[in-house]
């Protein structure tokens, strides 16, 4: 039997544990939901606050601080945060999108810098950054072996090198200027670990956003077709295709884990206020499960960011921002009362929560407001 549309967004909505809270330690969570987009650092607090019963912040702050959990850049050439024990392979799936990513760029080549002069200061980083550093400190060091041109050469590297974001403290763990230490990952990726890493990140994405498309997982990571295909024919055993929803022409084939389960399509969806950037807004080719087109350029803007979101039944119905003393909710649509009374009471646990850390949060996003939404209703929400 084929499965609805609907059927495929709740599928990722339960996977990403939008569906009902679950009550798990919060470094167990991020390895569930593969990674947490933290472009910016409240939102993998915020993302975990939607999807573990009782969240405590402070249980997120002791995983950074211990480590067992790390923030780096990796799926398409972002931060994200993701369990300790899976940054290698993680990285060793990405390494080759990472390094292409800065090497062949004109503001990397347009120096006259090779590959070879990165590579090459890789041993010399990692021993500089085995205690905290931040950018600026990096670059200093690398002036005196490339002068003028050392802001590229750790532009470059900071992608590519076995780095991570060190916590420093503050609402969120992660305050300016970046900091960043050593990994214990290898400077270097085999073709054997390359492969395995990208079917490890394959595997967890499925069981995090399940069913997916090549083309879902390639938006996700950027990874290569060649890559993923790669990884699907090793994989057959464990992943298999499913019916698509709506069959034809340019209908992108279906796989998931061959044990996985899909929700009925009646299942309801309770409200949610997701965080900029969520995870399960970029893990799916263009527009998405969980974004109704009309509504993504004014969630999506056009120079990236993904705006604060408001859920309802299932699907982006608006977006929230921090005000004074509160949230303000607004709705692209026409909202019942169920629907506000679901939307009120989120924001109200929310507001308090933030209250207690960064009651403006996402503050430096705030123009997006005053360019307006059309044809909306607001609310003020207060904790």
């Amino acid at each position: 039997m084929s499965l609805t549309v609907r059927q495929l967004a709740l599928a990722t909505l339960d996977r990403q544990f939008l569906l009902e809270r679950r009550r798990l330690d919060v470094a167990e969570a991020v390895r569930r939901l593969c990674a947490l987009q933290a472009q910016t650092p409240a939102s993998p607090y915020l993302a975990l606050w939607n999807r573990v019963q009782d969240f405590a912040p402070e249980d997120l702050d002791v995983a950074f601080a211990h480590g067992r959990i790390v923030k780096a850049t990796l799926m398409r050439i972002t931060l994200h945060v993701v369990h300790a024990e899976d940054h290698a392979p993680y990285r060793a799936a990405m390494l080759g999108t990472l390094r292409a990513s800065r090497l062949y760029d004109r503001r990397f080549t347009a120096t006259g810098l090779t590959s070879a002069d990165a590579d090459a200061l890789l041993p010399e980083l990692a021993a500089f950054l085995e205690q905290p550093r931040t950018g600026a400190q990096v670059e200093e060091e690398v002036t005196g072996r490339h002068g003028e041109h050392a802001r590229r050469m750790w532009w470059a590297l900071r992608t590519f090198a076995p780095v991570h974001h060190e916590p420093t403290g503050g609402p969120w763990s992660f305050t300016q200027p970046n900091t960043y230490r050593a990994s214990p990952a290898a400077p270097a990726a085999t073709p054997q670990e390359a492969d395995a890493g990208v079917q490890r990140l394959l595997l967890a994405y499925l069981h995090a956003f399940g069913p997916a498309s090549a083309q879902d997982f390639a938006r996700f990571t950027l990874l290569t077709r060649t890559a993923i295909s790669k990884a699907l024919r090793e994989l057959e055993d464990q992943v298999v295709p499913v019916p698509v929803p709506v069959p034809g022409p340019g209908r992108a084939a279906l796989f998931d884990l061959a044990d996985a389960t899909v929700p009925a399509d009646d299942t309801p969806a309770p409200p949610r206020l997701l965080p900029m950037w969520d995870s399960t807004l970029l893990a799916h080719a263009v527009p998405g499960r969980l974004m109704p087109p009309e509504y993504r350029p004014l969630v999506v803007r056009r120079n990236g960011d993904v705006l604060p979101s408001l859920l309802v039944d299932g699907q982006v119905a608006g977006v929230w921002r921090a005000v004074d003393g509160g949230l303000e909710l607004t709705a692209f649509r026409t909202l019942g009362k169920a629907a506000w009374q679901g939307l009120t009471e989120e924001a109200g646990k929310l507001s308090t929560l933030l209250a207690d850390r960064d009651p403006a949060v996402y503050r430096r996003y705030g123009h997006w407001w005053d360019k307006g939404f059309p044809g909306v209703e607001s609310r003020i929400v207060k904790g």
